[in-house]
């Protein structure tokens, strides 16, 4: 059964501005099947993974893209990077015509790729504005339970009205500890493989086709311990210098790594608040797996009930409440990084979030229990910045919205993106 997307109306909306769209994403979040689920009536499909069309399209592109016309999706096309010129030429051919005979433009092409790495320069390099952009990601807290997700807004105003309406349901903590475990990638989440199986390959089909190509052949094995390390740090800051002596490997091998992961979907660097007020903030970025079943798969966690008495239990459950809100904010086609930071300064006072809007910062802390009052003792050192410092959240297992006091408020954990 197809799982309704939140990011299908995003698509729809971007189809409407470019002749041209593109999907970027980790492999096996679903870009192919809501692709197909929106166009097959009206667009023709051709994937790359076949041989014969793979070998038409980059010994004659011309002629591949002649024998199937437009409108057309073109499934993993960065094993083509030739057609992406062909199709530019072909864009700027259509737009005069457009322009000649006053017509209506309308969408040409629908491209997708599980190697960003690979696409993304082309894209650039041939299609810059003619290409509209968007990232998909795993499923999301709403999209798992098939109720409709509604942008993320800090406003407590907006989250009490959203609260007496939502269909989400209240979730102990030990079954977001599930949810945790299991993760958002979808054959995972709808039980078409086994999990541990299928994690297993899917780090044995990452390394082989996306990382194999960027990396020394003799430094897989280092790439699948770094991995494996990089999880047990997942929602901590990241210090190269340190991360790289422990894997074994130099700074700048370590920086290209970390990039690698973040252009692929698989890791988020969240940036800190600076807004150029003191040079005593800290300047490292926090690092956090966008899928907390892979993240959970490579620190060796057997299960639920495990992960939730881990000494990282707290990191994890952050690491899901992040990831949700960053695939929220995705999923109707806004940067994340134009939204969310987070505050540490030399005196060791962080926030863990800020929410950054209309030029005022909703400050968030995230705790794996019920907890007390004291988890918003830092949101005063804010009022430094000189902006509008609007209500805070401590977003944990409560089952409902309460105050704190102060104008903070809890905020349950399995509310986030209804």
């Amino acid at each position: 059964m197809y799982v309704q997307r939140t990011i299908e109306k995003a698509i729809i909306n971007v189809s409407k501005s470019f002749p041209c769209i593109a999907i970027y994403g980790p492999r096996q979040v679903g870009k192919s099947t809501t692709v197909h689920q929106l166009f097959k009536d009206s667009f023709g499909y051709v994937s790359l993974d076949n041989l014969d069309d793979r070998a038409l399209a980059i010994s004659n592109p011309r002629a591949f893209l002649d024998s199937y016309r437009w409108p057309l999706v073109i499934d993993e096309i960065q094993k083509a990077p030739l057609l992406l010129d062909e199709i530019k030429r072909r864009i700027d051919e259509q737009r005069l015509k457009w322009l000649d005979s006053n017509e209506d433009r309308s969408l040409m092409y629908v491209i997708t790729g599980s190697n960003r790495f690979e696409l993304q320069q082309g894209i650039s390099d041939s299609l810059a504005g003619r290409c509209g952009i968007i990232d998909m990601y795993g499923f999301s807290n709403p999209e798992i339970n098939q109720v409709e997700a509604r942008l993320f807004n800090p406003n407590i105003e907006i989250l009490l009205d959203r609260e007496r309406d939502s269909k989400l349901t209240y979730k102990t903590r030990e079954q977001i500890f599930e949810s945790i475990f299991k993760g958002g990638m979808p054959d995972v989440v709808t039980q078409i493989a086994d999990r541990e199986f299928y994690f297993k390959s899917y780090v044995s089909t990452y390394l082989e086709k996306d990382v194999k190509k960027l990396i020394q052949a003799s430094s897989e094995n280092l790439f699948l311990n770094f991995l494996q390390i990089l999880a047990l740090r997942t929602s901590q800051e990241l210090h190269y210098d340190v991360l790289a002596r422990d894997c074994g490997v130099d700074t700048r091998t370590l920086k290209k790594w970390i990039s690698i992961l973040e252009t692929s979907g698989i890791v988020y660097l969240l940036r800190p608040y600076m807004a150029n007020v003191s040079n005593r903030i800290i300047k490292a970025p926090k690092l956090y797996f966008l899928d907390t079943g892979l993240c959970a798969y490579l620190s060796k966690i057997p299960n639920a009930q495990m992960l939730e008495k881990y000494t990282l239990s707290g990191a994890f459950f952050e690491t899901y409440v992040v990831s949700e809100i960053v695939k929220n904010l995705s999923s109707f086609n806004l940067d994340p990084k134009d939204y969310l930071f987070y505050y540490r300064d030399s005196d060791q006072k962080e926030i863990d979030l800020l929410f950054v809007k209309d030029r005022s910062i909703y400050p968030i802390e995230v705790k794996k229990g019920i907890t007390p009052k004291k988890a918003t003792k830092n949101f005063k050192v804010l009022d430094k910045y000189n902006l509008p410092i609007k209500n805070g959240l401590v977003i944990d297992c409560t089952d409902k919205i309460r105050a704190i006091g102060d104008g903070n408020y809890y905020y349950p954990v399995h509310l986030l993106g209804s």
